[in-house]
């Protein structure tokens, strides 16, 4: 899935109106899996002037890049924190671990050939999902809209529990920014 919809999707399963810590927590929670690749990719394109194909071409699969990816996409790991913040009762690190978790179990099913071994450190084994968010050979024109009238859906969700002003511009924020890429996928793959 798109880093946007995750973080509707995140939001709407674990934020709280009436507990900042806790929906900042879910909103981290759901762009973490994510993070190190905005990292790497930014640096590579942006201040390295790496091209492109470059970066998710070869260095997307390098055996560096695709350690961090191992840790920060592991649903052992997160199940371990999920446990210790039930544990200690911790509303925050459940929102932050729930929604790394909920991350993850979209992303999983969406992956054909560029997944991540979301089971390390127990195996390093990658799962080739028939289907991807992205790639029109993989069902990516029927996956797309699905994940849109999703998000939507959430938002309207998002938009009539949280009802400050500040709150609402994320919420349109975030709207925006899950179809601004839809668009970007259409015109770089021909979609």
């Amino acid at each position: 899935m798109n880093t946007p919809a995750h973080l509707i999707f995140g939001l709407a399963a674990f934020a709280k109106p009436d507990a900042q810590r806790v929906t900042f927590a879910a909103g981290m929670g759901a762009l973490l899996p994510d993070l190190s690749l905005y990292l790497l990719a930014g640096t590579s394109l942006f201040v390295l002037g790496i091209p492109a194909e470059t970066v998710f071409g070869e260095l997307y699969f390098s055996e560096s890049w695709q350690l961090i990816f191992r840790i920060d996409n592991s649903f052992i790991l997160w199940g371990f924190g999920l446990g210790a913040a039930l544990w200690w009762r911790s509303d925050w690190g459940t929102a932050l671990t729930g929604a790394a978790l909920l991350h993850l179990s979209l992303d999983f099913p969406l992956h054909h050939d560029d997944g991540r071994a979301h089971f390390w450190p127990l195996t390093d084994w990658i799962f080739q999902s028939p289907f991807s968010y992205w790639d029109r050979d993989h069902y990516a024109d029927v996956i797309g809209p699905i994940e849109m009238v999703a998000s939507a859906i959430l938002c309207a969700v998002l938009w009539r529990r949280f009802r400050t002003l500040w709150s609402r511009i994320g919420i349109l924020a975030l709207a925006c920014a899950q179809i601004f890429p839809t668009f970007i996928w259409m015109f770089v793959f021909d979609t």
